[in-house]
């Protein structure tokens, strides 16, 4: 059985959600964020690969090229998905690289709900 990647926006929320005290919150927040990434980008290059026989690149050019074949399409859902994707990326990315983020509790929300709003669009597809 092949895992459910959408799961990983499960795991964000509860991580969200149990960061409470200031020693792990920030650390809850960061992870939340990039989980909620992952469940996104890997739901999309999925589709792409199963869905639209995409051969994904294997390396870290995988990201761009996954939101780079939504953004090309001329339909707005598509379009929307890759701005998504792109937001969420780069939210992961301060998350994951920058060693202040601030406004982080804000920006763990707006990531978590894009990541539902491209799991949503893919479903719609």
């Amino acid at each position: 059985m092949s895992f459910d990647w959408s799961e990983y926006i499960k795991v964000a929320k509860e991580l969200a959600s149990a960061a409470t005290s200031s020693a792990n919150q920030e650390a809850k927040f960061r992870a939340a964020i990039s989980r909620a990434y992952y469940a996104a980008f890997i739901e999309a290059r999925n589709y792409l690969r199963d869905q639209q026989g995409h051969s994904i690149p294997t390396t870290g050019n995988a990201h761009k090229y996954v939101s780079d074949q939504f953004d090309i399409s001329p339909e707005p859902q598509r379009q929307l998905l890759a701005k998504e994707l792109a937001k969420l990326r780069l939210y992961r990315n301060q998350a994951d690289y920058v060693d202040k983020f601030p406004g982080l509790a804000g920006i763990t929300l707006m990531a978590l709900n894009s990541s539902e709003e491209v799991i949503l669009i893919l479903s719609n597809l």
